[in-house]
């Protein structure tokens, strides 16, 4: 079988991942992850792979999903990025159609980018990272997308958005654009697979999968502040927890259930007056929450005189 036979068969055998992506490291907080962006569905339940302690993998092009399985077992057996991307290219017959980028626990990052990928295409490995990208309109991408998180500030996950937004400034996939995931874990693992990823959201179709990420990432931050005010609550700050939830509200102010719980929050920490005109805002919005509101007492969740529960009640009629 000729080589070029061989590239076929390949082809015919795997799903035409062609995409845009970022691997990268913390350097400050040790947190790892993957964003990416493909017109093609459902490109985060293949492309990113990441597991807290260990490190993360983008595999594309025509994707071979095994990489993202196999690359972070060898990771986590103490290969190198280098050595992890290395190994999985030179077992794999259909390496030239391949496209795999692995960022390590320590910060190190290796990329390859095999010779019949779809032009243009290629990648960059910097200090703790590496951009890829396959089938872009042109060659401007990759380097778009490294000097976008070179510059960028803030939290790595923002900054993995923020390169995805540049690549798709500089012409991003020829085809267009679908789906986009971003896939962030932790520096150390807890074993609580749940508590190691830090986010985790993925755009299945969408005409702007990468303004919807960034949309679903404010949410994802929204809801962090509305958990720190829960756990403040549990710890009796009641104005650390009353601070979270502005925060939470702020970022997601059409959000009916973030202002429903902090005025059940407000409720329960004897501030009434402050609660009551949330309540009613609520109500009139939606009856539904007002039928909730009284079933709450029975199972401890508003915890309040039944005088305040009949004026709570009372902002529904």
């Amino acid at each position: 079988m000729s080589t070029r036979t061989a590239l076929t068969s390949r082809r015919r055998n795997t799903r035409p991942l062609h995409t845009f992506s970022i691997v990268a490291r913390d350097p400050d907080t040790g947190d790892m992850g993957v964003a990416v962006q493909s017109h093609w569905f459902s490109v985060g339940s293949l492309c990113p792979w990441a597991r807290a302690g260990v490190g993360a993998i983008a595999t594309q092009s025509f994707v071979n999903v095994s990489f993202g399985v196999r690359g972070l077992e060898l990771l986590e057996q103490g290969r190198t990025a280098e050595a992890t991307v290395q190994e999985l290219v030179q077992a794999d017959e259909g390496r030239e159609v391949r496209q795999l980028a692995v960022v390590d626990s320590h910060g190190y990052a290796a990329a390859h980018t095999g010779s019949q990928c779809v032009p243009e295409a290629g990648h960059l490995v910097g200090d703790g990272y590496s951009v890829q990208a396959n089938m872009m309109l042109s060659d401007r991408v990759w380097p778009a997308m490294a000097r976008a998180f070179e510059e960028s500030s803030g939290p790595l996950p923002e900054r993995l958005v923020a390169a995805l937004q540049a690549a798709q400034d500089a012409g991003g996939d020829i085809r267009g654009k679908q789906s986009a995931a971003l896939l962030v874990v932790r520096a150390q693992s807890t074993g609580k697979v749940w508590e190691d990823r830090a986010v985790d959201l993925r755009v299945e179709d969408h005409p702007e999968p990468i303004g919807e990420l960034r949309r679903l990432l404010c949410v994802h931050r929204a809801y962090e502040y509305m958990n720190q005010g829960d756990l403040a609550l549990e710890m009796d700050d009641v104005d650390g927890a009353l601070e979270a939830y502005r925060a939470a509200e702020t970022l997601f102010p059409d959000n009916r259930e973030m202002r429903y719980w902090h005025a059940v929050s407000l409720a329960n920490v004897g501030r009434i007056e402050d609660a009551l005109p949330i309540f009613r805002d609520i109500f009139e919005e939606d009856r539904n929450w007002l039928i909730m509101t009284g079933r709450l007492p029975a199972v401890g969740v508003l915890d309040v005189k039944s005088e305040d529960l009949e004026r709570i009640l009372a902002q529904g009629t």
